[in-house]
Protein backbone atom coordinates (compact mmCIF):
# COMPACT_ATOMS: atom_id res chain seq x y z
CA UNK A 1 0.00 0.00 0.00
CA UNK A 2 1.22 3.22 -0.96
CA UNK A 3 1.61 5.47 2.15
CA UNK A 4 1.51 9.37 3.00
CA UNK A 5 5.19 10.25 4.12
CA UNK A 6 4.07 13.80 5.16
CA UNK A 7 1.93 14.62 8.43
CA UNK A 8 0.12 12.19 10.49
CA UNK A 9 -3.26 12.38 10.64
CA UNK A 10 -4.76 12.92 14.30
CA UNK A 11 -7.98 10.99 15.78
CA UNK A 12 -9.95 14.37 15.54
CA UNK A 13 -8.72 14.77 11.61
CA UNK A 14 -8.92 11.09 10.65
CA UNK A 15 -12.82 11.77 11.71
CA UNK A 16 -13.62 14.53 9.97
CA UNK A 17 -12.06 13.48 6.98
CA UNK A 18 -14.14 10.22 6.77
CA UNK A 19 -17.01 12.20 7.23
CA UNK A 20 -16.14 14.27 4.73
CA UNK A 21 -15.49 11.70 2.16
CA UNK A 22 -18.63 10.14 3.38
CA UNK A 23 -20.75 13.12 2.65
CA UNK A 24 -18.58 13.25 -0.75
CA UNK A 25 -19.09 9.98 -1.92
CA UNK A 26 -22.88 9.96 -0.66
CA UNK A 27 -23.46 13.06 -2.94
CA UNK A 28 -21.72 10.94 -5.90
CA UNK A 29 -23.56 8.03 -5.28
CA UNK A 30 -26.94 10.45 -5.82
CA UNK A 31 -25.60 11.93 -9.26
CA UNK A 32 -24.64 8.60 -10.23
CA UNK A 33 -27.66 7.37 -10.16
CA UNK A 34 -29.69 10.08 -11.64
CA UNK A 35 -27.37 10.12 -14.30
CA UNK A 36 -28.08 6.04 -14.72
CA UNK A 37 -31.61 7.19 -15.16
CA UNK A 38 -31.07 9.74 -17.81
CA UNK A 39 -33.11 9.80 -20.96
CA UNK A 40 -29.99 10.01 -22.96
CA UNK A 41 -28.54 6.98 -21.76
CA UNK A 42 -31.77 4.87 -21.29
CA UNK A 43 -31.69 6.01 -25.28
CA UNK A 44 -28.37 5.60 -25.66
CA UNK A 45 -28.81 1.46 -24.24
CA UNK A 46 -32.10 0.91 -26.32
CA UNK A 47 -31.16 1.82 -29.45
CA UNK A 48 -27.62 0.90 -30.17
CA UNK A 49 -25.85 4.02 -31.38
CA UNK A 50 -24.52 4.34 -35.19
CA UNK A 51 -22.73 7.04 -37.25
CA UNK A 52 -21.61 10.53 -35.29
CA UNK A 53 -23.41 9.30 -32.29
CA UNK A 54 -21.16 6.59 -31.83
CA UNK A 55 -18.48 8.45 -32.64
CA UNK A 56 -19.33 11.15 -29.79
CA UNK A 57 -20.85 8.74 -27.20
CA UNK A 58 -17.65 6.12 -27.26
CA UNK A 59 -15.38 7.98 -25.62
CA UNK A 60 -18.41 9.06 -23.28
CA UNK A 61 -18.92 5.98 -22.67
CA UNK A 62 -15.58 5.38 -21.90
CA UNK A 63 -15.86 7.42 -18.97
CA UNK A 64 -18.66 6.71 -17.95
CA UNK A 65 -17.91 3.42 -16.89
CA UNK A 66 -14.39 4.28 -15.87
CA UNK A 67 -16.55 6.70 -13.09
CA UNK A 68 -18.30 3.56 -12.20
CA UNK A 69 -15.29 1.62 -11.66
CA UNK A 70 -13.68 4.77 -9.38
CA UNK A 71 -16.59 4.76 -7.56
CA UNK A 72 -15.81 1.48 -6.60
CA UNK A 73 -12.50 2.08 -5.90
CA UNK A 74 -13.38 5.42 -3.56
CA UNK A 75 -16.12 3.15 -1.93
CA UNK A 76 -13.78 0.38 -0.84
CA UNK A 77 -11.17 2.55 0.20
CA UNK A 78 -13.96 4.11 2.50
CA UNK A 79 -15.32 1.05 3.99
CA UNK A 80 -11.56 0.20 4.92
CA UNK A 81 -10.93 3.23 6.39
CA UNK A 82 -14.52 2.74 8.59
CA UNK A 83 -12.82 -0.68 9.03
CA UNK A 84 -9.98 0.58 10.34
CA UNK A 85 -11.14 3.49 12.36
CA UNK A 86 -13.71 0.72 13.86
CA UNK A 87 -10.90 -0.30 16.62
CA UNK A 88 -11.58 1.43 20.03
CA UNK A 89 -7.89 2.80 20.20
CA UNK A 90 -6.10 4.14 17.77
CA UNK A 91 -2.19 3.86 18.22
CA UNK A 92 0.59 5.48 16.14
CA UNK A 93 0.59 2.57 13.10
CA UNK A 94 -3.34 2.56 13.02
CA UNK A 95 -3.28 6.58 12.27
CA UNK A 96 -0.60 6.10 9.93
CA UNK A 97 -2.21 3.34 8.27
CA UNK A 98 -5.77 5.51 8.29
CA UNK A 99 -3.62 8.25 6.80
CA UNK A 100 -2.00 5.99 4.18
CA UNK A 101 -5.42 5.17 3.26
CA UNK A 102 -7.58 8.72 3.32
CA UNK A 103 -4.74 11.09 1.76
CA UNK A 104 -2.23 8.42 0.43
CA UNK A 105 -2.39 7.04 -3.53
CA UNK A 106 -3.09 3.45 -1.84
CA UNK A 107 -4.80 2.55 -5.10
CA UNK A 108 -2.77 -0.19 -7.64
CA UNK A 109 -4.90 1.26 -10.77
CA UNK A 110 -2.12 -0.35 -12.93
CA UNK A 111 1.00 -2.77 -13.21
CA UNK A 112 3.27 -2.50 -16.16
CA UNK A 113 6.37 -4.77 -17.02
CA UNK A 114 9.42 -2.84 -17.67
CA UNK A 115 11.53 -3.78 -20.61
CA UNK A 116 14.50 -5.29 -19.69
CA UNK A 117 16.51 -3.39 -22.69
CA UNK A 118 14.39 -0.02 -20.49
CA UNK A 119 15.35 -0.88 -16.79
CA UNK A 120 18.30 0.38 -14.76
CA UNK A 121 20.11 -2.29 -13.04
CA UNK A 122 18.96 -2.90 -9.77
CA UNK A 123 15.45 -0.73 -10.56
CA UNK A 124 11.96 -1.34 -10.68
CA UNK A 125 10.58 -4.51 -13.00
CA UNK A 126 7.19 -2.66 -13.46
CA UNK A 127 5.60 0.52 -13.44
CA UNK A 128 3.06 1.31 -11.28
CA UNK A 129 0.74 3.62 -10.77
CA UNK A 130 -1.12 4.77 -7.65
CA UNK A 131 -3.85 6.61 -7.37
CA UNK A 132 -5.91 8.07 -3.60
CA UNK A 133 -9.22 9.77 -2.56
CA UNK A 134 -8.18 13.13 -4.08
CA UNK A 135 -7.19 11.52 -8.21
CA UNK A 136 -9.49 9.55 -8.22
CA UNK A 137 -12.50 12.05 -7.16
CA UNK A 138 -10.60 14.91 -9.62
CA UNK A 139 -11.39 12.34 -12.35
CA UNK A 140 -14.65 11.35 -12.04
CA UNK A 141 -15.43 15.10 -11.82
CA UNK A 142 -13.62 15.86 -14.44
CA UNK A 143 -15.35 13.15 -17.02
CA UNK A 144 -18.76 13.93 -15.88
CA UNK A 145 -19.42 17.08 -17.75
CA UNK A 146 -18.20 15.23 -21.15
CA UNK A 147 -20.37 12.49 -20.08
CA UNK A 148 -23.35 14.88 -19.21
CA UNK A 149 -23.09 17.02 -22.76
CA UNK A 150 -23.39 14.11 -25.15
CA UNK A 151 -26.44 12.88 -23.00
CA UNK A 152 -28.51 16.29 -23.20
CA UNK A 153 -27.28 16.68 -26.95
CA UNK A 154 -29.10 13.42 -27.14
CA UNK A 155 -32.08 13.56 -25.08
CA UNK A 156 -32.06 17.39 -26.63
CA UNK A 157 -33.01 16.37 -29.94
CA UNK A 158 -34.47 12.94 -29.61
CA UNK A 159 -37.03 14.37 -27.31
CA UNK A 160 -38.07 17.74 -29.72
CA UNK A 161 -38.84 15.24 -32.84
CA UNK A 162 -40.64 12.39 -30.45
CA UNK A 163 -42.40 15.88 -28.88
CA UNK A 164 -43.50 16.71 -32.01
CA UNK A 165 -44.14 13.90 -34.08
CA UNK A 166 -46.26 11.87 -32.32
CA UNK A 167 -49.29 13.81 -31.92
CA UNK A 168 -49.20 13.53 -35.74
CA UNK A 169 -48.44 9.49 -35.65
CA UNK A 170 -51.22 9.62 -33.64
CA UNK A 171 -53.71 11.41 -36.21
CA UNK A 172 -52.57 9.83 -38.64
CA UNK A 173 -53.67 6.57 -37.12
CA UNK A 174 -57.47 8.10 -36.54
CA UNK A 175 -57.15 9.47 -40.77
CA UNK A 176 -55.69 5.94 -41.72
CA UNK A 177 -53.04 5.52 -44.11
CA UNK A 178 -54.99 3.89 -47.12
CA UNK A 179 -53.92 6.60 -49.34
CA UNK A 180 -50.36 6.54 -50.89
CA UNK A 181 -49.58 10.42 -49.76
CA UNK A 182 -50.32 9.00 -45.97
CA UNK A 183 -48.13 6.23 -46.18
CA UNK A 184 -45.44 8.05 -47.42
CA UNK A 185 -46.07 10.45 -44.83
CA UNK A 186 -46.42 7.84 -42.00
CA UNK A 187 -43.10 6.53 -43.62
CA UNK A 188 -41.16 9.84 -43.55
CA UNK A 189 -42.58 10.49 -39.78
CA UNK A 190 -41.22 6.61 -38.84
CA UNK A 191 -38.16 7.51 -40.54
CA UNK A 192 -37.07 10.31 -38.37
CA UNK A 193 -37.77 9.03 -35.57
CA UNK A 194 -35.55 6.36 -35.78
CA UNK A 195 -33.00 8.44 -36.74
CA UNK A 196 -33.43 10.29 -33.70
CA UNK A 197 -33.02 6.60 -31.94
CA UNK A 198 -29.97 5.49 -33.50
CA UNK A 199 -27.66 8.75 -34.55
CA UNK A 200 -29.54 12.09 -33.30
CA UNK A 201 -26.39 14.00 -32.99
CA UNK A 202 -26.22 13.43 -36.93
CA UNK A 203 -29.13 15.81 -37.33
CA UNK A 204 -28.89 19.28 -37.62
CA UNK A 205 -31.32 22.14 -36.36
CA UNK A 206 -31.57 23.18 -39.72
CA UNK A 207 -32.60 19.53 -40.78
CA UNK A 208 -34.56 19.12 -37.98
CA UNK A 209 -36.43 22.25 -38.56
CA UNK A 210 -37.12 21.95 -42.34
CA UNK A 211 -38.12 18.30 -41.70
CA UNK A 212 -40.83 19.22 -39.26
CA UNK A 213 -42.06 22.02 -41.02
CA UNK A 214 -42.61 19.64 -44.32
CA UNK A 215 -44.63 17.16 -41.87
CA UNK A 216 -46.90 19.88 -40.47
CA UNK A 217 -47.61 21.01 -43.83
CA UNK A 218 -48.48 17.63 -45.05
CA UNK A 219 -50.37 16.98 -42.28
CA UNK A 220 -52.65 20.03 -43.02
CA UNK A 221 -53.15 18.27 -45.83
CA UNK A 222 -54.13 15.13 -44.00
CA UNK A 223 -56.32 16.73 -42.53
CA UNK A 224 -58.49 18.49 -45.12
CA UNK A 225 -58.21 15.14 -46.63
CA UNK A 226 -59.66 13.49 -43.48
CA UNK A 227 -62.46 16.17 -43.45
CA UNK A 228 -62.90 15.55 -47.37
CA UNK A 229 -63.24 11.51 -46.79
CA UNK A 230 -65.73 12.57 -44.03
CA UNK A 231 -67.85 14.45 -46.71
CA UNK A 232 -68.07 11.63 -49.02
CA UNK A 233 -68.54 9.01 -46.72
CA UNK A 234 -71.73 10.75 -45.37
CA UNK A 235 -73.27 11.44 -49.12
CA UNK A 236 -71.48 8.77 -50.96
CA UNK A 237 -74.66 8.78 -53.92
CA UNK A 238 -73.51 12.56 -54.16
CA UNK A 239 -70.20 11.87 -54.51
CA UNK A 240 -69.94 9.16 -57.17
CA UNK A 241 -71.99 11.42 -59.29
CA UNK A 242 -69.40 14.37 -59.07
CA UNK A 243 -66.76 11.78 -59.74
CA UNK A 244 -68.99 10.83 -62.75
CA UNK A 245 -69.48 14.24 -64.21
CA UNK A 246 -65.85 14.24 -64.32
CA UNK A 247 -65.23 11.10 -66.19
CA UNK A 248 -67.75 11.98 -68.91
CA UNK A 249 -65.87 16.05 -69.25
CA UNK A 250 -63.13 13.75 -69.42
CA UNK A 251 -63.98 11.56 -72.13
CA UNK A 252 -65.46 14.69 -73.98
CA UNK A 253 -62.20 16.26 -73.16
CA UNK A 254 -60.36 13.39 -75.02
CA UNK A 255 -62.41 13.73 -77.82
CA UNK A 256 -61.67 17.20 -78.55
CA UNK A 257 -58.07 16.62 -77.97
CA UNK A 258 -57.84 13.97 -80.35
CA UNK A 259 -59.28 16.20 -83.08
CA UNK A 260 -57.28 19.22 -82.54
CA UNK A 261 -54.18 16.95 -82.83
CA UNK A 262 -55.20 15.08 -86.10
CA UNK A 263 -55.95 18.44 -88.05
CA UNK A 264 -52.91 19.34 -86.91
CA UNK A 265 -51.20 16.34 -88.21
CA UNK A 266 -52.88 16.97 -90.91
CA UNK A 267 -52.67 20.82 -91.79
CA UNK A 268 -49.35 22.13 -89.72
CA UNK A 269 -45.74 21.08 -89.58
CA UNK A 270 -44.77 20.68 -86.40
CA UNK A 271 -43.29 18.02 -83.34
CA UNK A 272 -45.26 15.09 -82.52
CA UNK A 273 -47.81 16.17 -80.00
CA UNK A 274 -48.69 13.99 -76.66
CA UNK A 275 -51.56 11.61 -77.48
CA UNK A 276 -52.29 9.97 -73.52
CA UNK A 277 -54.34 7.15 -73.42
CA UNK A 278 -58.41 7.16 -73.26
CA UNK A 279 -58.28 5.89 -69.68
CA UNK A 280 -62.28 7.45 -69.15
CA UNK A 281 -63.53 3.62 -69.54
CA UNK A 282 -61.45 2.54 -66.88
CA UNK A 283 -62.34 4.90 -64.69
CA UNK A 284 -65.95 4.71 -65.32
CA UNK A 285 -65.29 0.63 -64.76
CA UNK A 286 -63.87 1.36 -61.80
CA UNK A 287 -66.59 3.56 -60.82
CA UNK A 288 -69.34 1.65 -61.56
CA UNK A 289 -67.62 -0.91 -59.19
CA UNK A 290 -67.20 1.46 -55.80
CA UNK A 291 -70.68 2.50 -56.47
CA UNK A 292 -71.65 -1.31 -56.55
CA UNK A 293 -69.56 -2.34 -53.53
CA UNK A 294 -69.14 1.01 -51.60
CA UNK A 295 -65.88 0.90 -50.16
CA UNK A 296 -63.65 2.82 -48.39
CA UNK A 297 -64.04 6.42 -49.32
CA UNK A 298 -60.53 6.99 -49.96
CA UNK A 299 -61.04 4.63 -52.64
CA UNK A 300 -63.33 6.71 -54.28
CA UNK A 301 -60.95 10.08 -52.94
CA UNK A 302 -58.62 8.57 -54.55
CA UNK A 303 -60.35 7.76 -58.17
CA UNK A 304 -61.45 11.22 -58.10
CA UNK A 305 -57.35 12.32 -57.58
CA UNK A 306 -56.51 10.39 -60.48
CA UNK A 307 -58.89 11.57 -62.69
CA UNK A 308 -59.09 15.07 -62.05
CA UNK A 309 -55.22 14.51 -63.07
CA UNK A 310 -55.85 12.69 -66.41
CA UNK A 311 -58.19 15.82 -67.29
CA UNK A 312 -55.87 18.37 -66.28
CA UNK A 313 -53.24 16.50 -68.55
CA UNK A 314 -55.81 16.35 -71.38
CA UNK A 315 -56.59 19.88 -71.37
CA UNK A 316 -53.26 20.69 -71.93
CA UNK A 317 -52.87 18.46 -74.22
CA UNK A 318 -55.90 19.82 -76.30
CA UNK A 319 -54.88 23.12 -75.56
CA UNK A 320 -51.36 22.82 -76.85
CA UNK A 321 -52.63 20.79 -80.28
CA UNK A 322 -55.83 23.91 -80.06
CA UNK A 323 -53.17 26.52 -79.98
CA UNK A 324 -51.07 25.85 -83.17
CA UNK A 325 -54.63 25.85 -85.03
CA UNK A 326 -55.56 29.18 -83.57
CA UNK A 327 -52.07 30.85 -84.42
CA UNK A 328 -52.53 29.40 -88.06
CA UNK A 329 -56.13 31.29 -87.53
CA UNK A 330 -54.49 34.05 -86.48
CA UNK A 331 -51.84 34.25 -89.50
CA UNK A 332 -54.67 34.42 -92.50
CA UNK A 333 -56.50 36.87 -90.33
CA UNK A 334 -53.25 39.08 -90.40
CA UNK A 335 -52.37 37.94 -94.11
CA UNK A 336 -56.18 39.52 -94.71
CA UNK A 337 -55.41 42.65 -92.33
CA UNK A 338 -52.18 43.75 -93.68
CA UNK A 339 -54.04 43.13 -97.65
CA UNK A 340 -56.58 45.37 -97.36
CA UNK A 341 -53.98 47.65 -95.33
CA UNK A 342 -52.01 47.56 -98.51
CA UNK A 343 -55.17 48.24 -100.96
CA UNK A 344 -56.55 51.05 -98.87
CA UNK A 345 -52.66 52.70 -99.26
CA UNK A 346 -53.05 52.21 -102.96
CA UNK A 347 -49.93 49.55 -102.99
CA UNK A 348 -50.97 46.25 -103.34
CA UNK A 349 -50.43 46.14 -107.18
CA UNK A 350 -47.15 46.93 -106.81
CA UNK A 351 -44.76 44.35 -108.31
CA UNK A 352 -42.69 43.77 -104.73
CA UNK A 353 -45.56 43.85 -102.51
CA UNK A 354 -47.71 41.21 -105.04
CA UNK A 355 -44.94 38.54 -104.73
CA UNK A 356 -44.59 39.27 -101.07
CA UNK A 357 -48.51 38.72 -100.40
CA UNK A 358 -48.34 35.33 -102.88
CA UNK A 359 -45.03 33.57 -101.14
CA UNK A 360 -47.13 34.15 -97.72
CA UNK A 361 -49.89 32.96 -98.70
CA UNK A 362 -48.31 30.22 -100.40
CA UNK A 363 -47.09 29.08 -97.30
CA UNK A 364 -49.91 29.56 -95.48
CA UNK A 365 -51.91 27.10 -97.92
CA UNK A 366 -49.45 24.82 -97.82
CA UNK A 367 -50.21 20.98 -95.69
CA UNK A 368 -48.94 20.94 -93.69
CA UNK A 369 -47.89 24.21 -92.97
CA UNK A 370 -44.71 26.28 -91.61
CA UNK A 371 -46.22 28.34 -88.96
CA UNK A 372 -42.39 30.03 -88.25
CA UNK A 373 -41.74 30.40 -92.16
CA UNK A 374 -45.18 31.93 -92.83
CA UNK A 375 -44.90 34.37 -89.90
CA UNK A 376 -41.59 35.70 -91.25
CA UNK A 377 -42.91 36.09 -94.61
CA UNK A 378 -46.22 37.93 -93.31
CA UNK A 379 -43.29 40.02 -91.14
CA UNK A 380 -41.58 40.87 -94.38
CA UNK A 381 -44.85 41.78 -96.24
CA UNK A 382 -45.83 44.17 -93.64
CA UNK A 383 -42.38 46.20 -93.51
CA UNK A 384 -42.65 45.77 -97.28
CA UNK A 385 -45.62 47.84 -97.17
CA UNK A 386 -44.13 50.31 -94.41
CA UNK A 387 -41.32 50.77 -97.10
CA UNK A 388 -43.05 51.43 -99.91
CA UNK A 389 -45.10 54.03 -98.41
CA UNK A 390 -42.71 55.59 -96.40
CA UNK A 391 -44.45 54.32 -93.21
CA UNK A 392 -43.20 53.43 -90.20
CA UNK A 393 -43.95 49.02 -89.98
Amino acid sequence: MQGNSGHILTVAEIDREIAEREREIDAIASTLVELDKHPGLVLLRRFPPSGVTEQRWTPARDALDLMWEDFARVRALLDKARAARARRRLDALDREELTALLRGQPVELSRTTIPLALRALGGPRHEVIHMGFTDLLERMRSAFPMVVAVLEAVDAVNSRIVSETEPMRIELEKIGTGLPELRTLAADIAELSRRAAVDPLALTTGQIDRSLADFATRMRDAAELRTELAAIAADWNEAITRVRVRIEALTKTYERARRARVEVERTILAAPLPDHADDAAVFGAELTTLQAHPADPAALWDLRRRVTEALAEATHNEELAQGLLDRRSELRGRLTGYRAKAARLGVAEDRDVLASCRIAAGLLSRRPCDLAAVTRAITDYRQLIAQKTGRRP
